[in-house]
Formats: C-alpha cells, sequence, structure tokens
C-alpha cells in the first residue's frame, strides 16, 4: 500500500489480528463444532433460519450459502422485525436457528432468538461477546474468540464468524477435505493480509459509486465490502450477484460507476469470466479480485487456489487494508464514522 495506507489505524491493526484469532478458534471451538455436528447428523433439521444485523447478517449469508450448496438445507434469514414489532410468532420447531452477533445485545435479535428456543429450535449463537444476553439466551454458544473490537467497523470480528461458520459445517458433513482445508485457513489468512491491493486505490478513492460483485459462496463478502465502502469512506457501494448485474443494474456501469470483482474458484465462475469480459467490451472500469480471468483495468491477486469455501475469507482479509486506504485518501477517520456506534442496538 502507499504511505497513507500504512497508518496504523484501529481497524488496520484488528484486521491483521484476524489470522490468529482464527486458529485460536479453529482449536478452541473444535470439540463444540465436533459435539454439535454429532448432535445435528443425529436429528437433522428440516431446515435453518438465520438471525443477523449489519456485518454479522453478511456472514450469516455466508453461512447460508454452505448450508444450501454443501449441506442441501433450506436456510431463511428472518428479520428480527418479525417478532419484536410486529410481535408475530414464526413456526420454528426442530429448525437450526443460527444468530450471529459481535455484542449479543440487540433487542431484536434477543427476541427473535428467544422466539426460536420457546417453539423448539435448536439455537446456536455465533457471539464474540460470551457474557451477552444472547449467548444466555441460546442453547449452545459457538464463541468467536476475537477478543476486543474498538474500531467501529467489524473486522476480525466478521472473519471469526465466517470461519465459526465453516467449522461448524465441516464437522457436521464429516467432509474430510474440507476438515483438511480448514485447518489451513490461519495461513491462508496470514498470506492474504500480506497481499498487496495498492493497484485498485486510484481506481476507488475517486469513485462515489460503485459494485462490488460476488456470486454464491462469496457473495457475502462483497456485502461486506460494500458496507466497509459505505461506513468507513463515504462511497455509495452496493454489492450485488454476478447473475442480477446483468438484469437492470447493468445500465448504472459507466466511466464513473467502477466494478470491484470478488470471485472464487468454483462452479460461479464461468458466469464470472463472461461478465468480466462483456464489462470491458463496454468500457466499464472493472477491478478483478481473486480466481476471475478474462481482461481487467486492474487485476488483484488472492485467494486463487484456495479452497472455494475459503477463498472468500482470504479475499475479504485483503480487501480491509485497502478499504482503510481508500478512507484516508478520502480524508476520513475508519476508526470513527460519523454518526455510528460500535453496539448498535436496535428493537
Amino acid at each position: 500500500m502507499s504511505d497513507r495506507s500504512n497508518v496504523r489505524t484501529v481497524m488496520l491493526r484488528e484486521a491483521q489480528e484476524a489470522p490468529q484469532v482464527v486458529a485460536h478458534l479453529l482449536k478452541s471451538n473444535a470439540p463444540l463444532c465436533r459435539d454439535l455436528g454429532e448432535r445435528l447428523r443425529a436429528s437433522p433439521p428440516p431446515f435453518a433460519v438465520t438471525c443477523a444485523r449489519g456485518s454479522s447478517d453478511n456472514a450469516a449469508t455466508f453461512v447460508k450459502y454452505l448450508l444450501e450448496i454443501h449441506s442441501g438445507l433450506v436456510t431463511a434469514s428472518v428479520g428480527p422485525s418479525v417478532t419484536s414489532v410486529y410481535e408475530a410468532r414464526p413456526r420454528m420447531r426442530d429448525a437450526l436457528f443460527l444468530a450471529v452477533s459481535q455484542s449479543g445485545r440487540s433487542p431484536d435479535i434477543l427476541n427473535l432468538a428467544q422466539a426460536g428456543r420457546d417453539d423448539g429450535a435448536l439455537t446456536v449463537a455465533l457471539v464474540n461477546d460470551t457474557t451477552s444476553p444472547l449467548a444466555s439466551t441460546c442453547e449452545v454458544v459457538l464463541p468467536l474468540h476475537a477478543g476486543p473490537e474498538k474500531s467501529v467497523a467489524a473486522t476480525k470480528s466478521f472473519i471469526a464468524a465466517l470461519a465459526a461458520g465453516l467449522q461448524l459445517v465441516a464437522h457436521w458433513s464429516q467432509d474430510r477435505a474440507l476438515l483438511e482445508a480448514l485447518d489451513t485457513l490461519p495461513d491462508v489468512l496470514a498470506k492474504a493480509a500480506a497481499t498487496d491491493w495498492s493497484a485498485a486505490l486510484p481506481v476507488l478513492s475517486d469513485a462515489d459509486n460503485l459494485f462490488v460483485v460476488g456470486r454464491g459462496v462469496g457473495f457475502a463478502v462483497a456485502q461486506e465490502a460494500a458496507l466497509k465502502l459505505k461506513e468507513t469512506s463515504g462511497v455509495h457501494a452496493e454489492a450485488m450477484s454476478a447473475a442480477e448485474l446483468m438484469h437492470g443494474p447493468w445500465t448504472l456501469a459507466g466511466n464513473h460507476f467502477p466494478i470491484l470483482v470478488l470471485s472464487q474458484r468454483d462452479e460461479t465462475l464461468i458466469g464470472v469470466n463472461d461478465l468480466v469480459t462483456k464489462l470491458n467490451e463496454q468500457g466499464v472500469p472493472v477491478i478483478v479480485a481473486g480466481a476471475a480471468e478474462g481482461p481487467a483495468g486492474v487485476t488483484l491477486p488472492g485467494g486463487e487456489d484456495a479452497h472455494p469455501y475459503l477463498a472468500p475469507i482470504a479475499l475479504i482479509q485483503s480487501f480491509y487494508p485497502l478499504v482503510n486506504a481508500i478512507a484516508l485518501a478520502r480524508g476520513r477517520d475508519p476508526d470513527s464514522p460519523p454518526r455510528l456506534r460500535k453496539v448498535t442496538e436496535t428493537v
């Protein structure tokens, strides 16, 4: 990165702690995930429910794709306001209920988690604060082990939530190849944290609007990247599926509306490569990160050779130093975005 990008913000320091956080999480949570996996195999849930907001909801999207693609389990993201505002009680008996949160203190998340447990769902909290009300509400707790996170923008806790969800799926499925790949995740993240994405800085720091594109298991990190661009850098960034972009949103892209493509090497890659080629043919500024190939204005390394479920986690690890640099280049403090607080409690 440039000199400005090397400013040691709290956000950047915390993001760079993620590989160590994940190494500790994988070791500490392995017995919990083995036990939970055994329980889920003995009594398979008919469907799953996720409950989260903000970055945690992006992590829940990642788990949703894993459960649906790898486990074949239909997974719904239920809006917390269904119970907290509308006072409805969705039927969740025997479902796997996954609540993802950093603080575990938002009243609406707690309300839906309690409704799930009352109705007979198996409630599991992926939460950083194990003393929180959410940890007490849910039957099973998978700690994120991220430690204190002072920057408003979540980084290491988000990556920890992705790793925790992936570890649960790996142990539940007893997928030996995935378990072996999971063991490499701390090293994959350490490499990703040191990967230089500064080539994208000139384009992205001057953009006021852009799409961040992903697909499949990679869509969640496109959502996270877009959120971070909004909150730290004041950029109007929108996450978009590579498939959805080909419909109405396609018309927005252009010289002053670049596109950042995040891709993993899996069944989505052919379509993503085709998208990159079409964007280039129409003169749209394209930045490609990950496995995608084809003509692009800027190509960023990272995640090309990783297991496709690990690659998105590596890509967001590489993205955090870039967004830190974008914020600084735009004269903003990524640690203290305007009007935002670290813990947001919604009803």
